[in-house]
């Protein structure tokens, strides 16, 4: 069973409604708080500094990509996890966000099992792991 964090909010960035939407009624359904915003801009506006929580981002937005937003929030010493979801996987893609600190990276179509762990491990990164592998 997943276990959620008290006051613990997922923020949403994904330029689809529909994706926003079903996001957050499963990320609800896990006990977790949701904020959603349509457009990297929208969320840059509102970033929050403290709190707990963790970044559910997608990688094609319009206007700034998630890549580029997750570059500025890292320049601007916003310290949050930040799980990459994408309908385009490839290698390449992966590596930068990588390397940009990303503690998952989630292509579309996804279980909702897959996105939840996810979830979890970044909102509890010191949680003790059993070392098996996924």
């Amino acid at each position: 069973m997943l276990a959620s964090v008290s006051g613990t909010t997922v923020y949403v960035v994904d330029d689809d409604l529909s994706v926003r939407r079903a996001l957050q009624r499963l990320i609800r359904s896990a006990g977790f708080s949701v904020e959603t915003f349509a457009s990297a801009r929208e969320f840059l506006d509102f970033a929050p500094r403290t709190g707990t929580g963790c970044l559910l981002l997608d990688i094609h937005l319009g206007g700034m990509s998630g890549l580029e937003m997750q570059e500025r929030l890292a320049a601007q010493g916003v310290k949050m996890p930040v799980i990459v979801i994408t309908a385009h996987d490839d290698a390449i893609t992966r590596a930068r966000v990588e390397s940009l600190g990303a503690v998952a990276y989630v292509a579309k179509p996804f279980d909702d099992r897959v996105l939840l762990d996810a979830i979890q491990k970044a909102v509890q990164p010191c949680a003790p792991t059993n070392g098996a592998a996924r």
